[in-house]
């Protein structure tokens, strides 16, 4: 009986070699699917990347999400415009900025977080190209920022400050409208705005303003984006009206304060 023990007592295992094995085991699980998981995400990576959409891709977006208002053969509807020769450069404009799909109708279409992703936004501008030619995108040339920076600050001091501010700032027009700020807009958007005349803004045309001159209000543009505010707090760069306001509850609320306080003082 006393060997039987002992031999049953020298065959049984460590209560810690059970876990150990357990915790190895799922380690080395562990290990598989994650290096699993890796490879498959890795191929859908790639593949997505590779992929593109069509232009039918882009007539299935927009029949489900613009034709109700624009028609199906883009033909217009009584809730939304025609779209016949608006092209592929108006249309990247107003899906890239969120300004369409229309949320509610207003004064304008306010700008915010586009629907679309990129890819999707180009397909359904390539479908619109297709069926209602207009302005396509410009040369990489006109969006480089390389322009004399001189001459574009002076064409947008007389083609555009009276809208944008001459900081580009941005500014109120009638009835609920405004001119948006270009402190962040892209160099695409500031030329597909000129030559597409988005909303309240004219369409400036090569009688008005040549590829060259855009190209020069763009690098001005872009070069006021990338400058340094020099003097402290620009104050929105609103001229008067806010340094004005500024002195008013600042200056002249600290002479009452300080009036009262004296005042009060003496008393």
């Amino acid at each position: 009986m006393a060997r039987e023990k002992k031999r049953r007592s020298n065959g049984r295992r460590s209560p810690l070699a059970a876990a150990a094995l357990i915790g190895a085991g799922l380690m080395i699980t562990g290990a598989v699917y994650a290096g699993t998981s890796a490879a498959f995400a890795a191929t859908d990576t790639q593949t997505t990347a590779a992929s593109t959409l069509t232009v039918e891709d882009g007539e299935k977006l927009f029949t489900a999400n613009c034709a109700t208002c624009h028609g199906l053969d883009l033909q217009g509807t009584a809730n939304g415009p025609s779209l016949y020769g608006v092209g592929e450069l108006a249309t990247e404009f107003q899906l890239s900025t969120g300004r369409m799909p229309l949320q509610m109708q207003g004064p304008q279409a306010p700008q915010k977080t586009p629907q679309f992703t990129e890819d999707q936004i180009l397909a359904i501008s390539s479908y619109v190209q297709s069926e209602a030619p207009g302005p396509t995108f410009p040369e990489d040339r006109i969006l480089d920022g390389e322009g004399d920076v001189a001459h574009g600050a002076e064409l947008f001091r007389v083609n555009c400050a009276m809208c944008h501010n001459v900081a580009a700032a941005g500014g109120a027009l009638t009835e609920g409208k405004y001119a948006p700020a270009l402190t962040e807009t892209s160099a695409l958007h500031m030329y597909a705005a000129m030559v597409t005349g988005p909303q309240n803004m004219p369409v400036f045309g090569d009688m008005n303003l040549s590829d060259e001159d855009k190209r020069d209000i763009i690098s001005a543009l872009l070069f006021q984006q990338q400058s340094v505010q020099i003097g402290g707090f620009s104050l929105g760069s609103l001229g008067p009206v806010s340094e004005g306001l500024f002195v008013w509850i600042f200056g002249i609320g600290a002479l009452v304060a300080i009036t009262v306080w004296i005042t009060a003082k003496s008393n």
